[in-house]
């Protein structure tokens, strides 16, 4: 309880010194065609990009590509139980919720703000990629960025919610990458 409260008033006085930079950054959502491009990202980003690649990834990189495929899937299952788990006890409303001038772009897939899911599954599975194959990596680099940019120019949440679930996804999808590279240096023979 005692944790929660203070988030609460911590998330209070962040919220206002972010509040301006928000809604200048929303306000480009009024642009039918960047509200749109913004829109389907988040869509895409609410999983089916990431499904779609974890399905192809096997067949792009026959060797390593079924184990990190399968340990994307389950980290991902991590970063969605992580990221929950926080948002239900940070409790910090997402920024279209506290100010009415910010124009909530998509309805949000849930209620609290911090962290950005959105953005730490997606820095997680670019990090496990940069360590995998860094080729890939750079060509889903724009979409990965996309995703986080996304979060805010939607009103869906705040820079510091990008930031952390971009902390969160790098350091989840680095020890993720690094177990696999460790059980792939057992596994191939010297």
């Amino acid at each position: 309880m005692a944790l929660t409260s203070k988030a609460c008033r911590f998330f209070n006085q962040a919220d206002q010194r972010e509040f301006a930079f928000c809604q200048a950054i929303n306000r480009v959502a009024r642009f039918p065609t960047v509200l749109g491009y913004f829109q389907l990202v988040s869509r895409l980003g609410d999983g089916w990009f990431w499904y779609a690649l974890i399905l192809a990834i096997p067949l792009i990189m026959p060797d390593q590509g079924p184990a990190l495929a399968l340990l994307m899937a389950l980290t991902g299952l991590t970063c969605t139980v992580t990221y929950k788990l926080l948002k239900r006890r940070l409790i910090r409303e997402r920024p279209f919720i506290s100010f009415p001038s910010i124009n909530c772009g998509t309805p949000p897939l849930d209620r609290y703000s911090f962290p950005s899911g959105h953005t730490l599954h997606a820095v997680c599975f670019q990090t496990m990629l940069l360590t995998a194959s860094p080729g890939l990596a750079l060509v889903i680099l724009p979409f990965t960025l996309s995703v986080a940019a996304s979060r805010v120019v939607l009103g869906l949440h705040y820079p510091t919610d990008v930031a952390a679930g971009a902390v969160i996804g790098g350091l989840m999808g680095y020890a993720s990458a690094r177990y696999l590279l460790t059980e792939m240096l057992v596994v191939l023979p010297g």
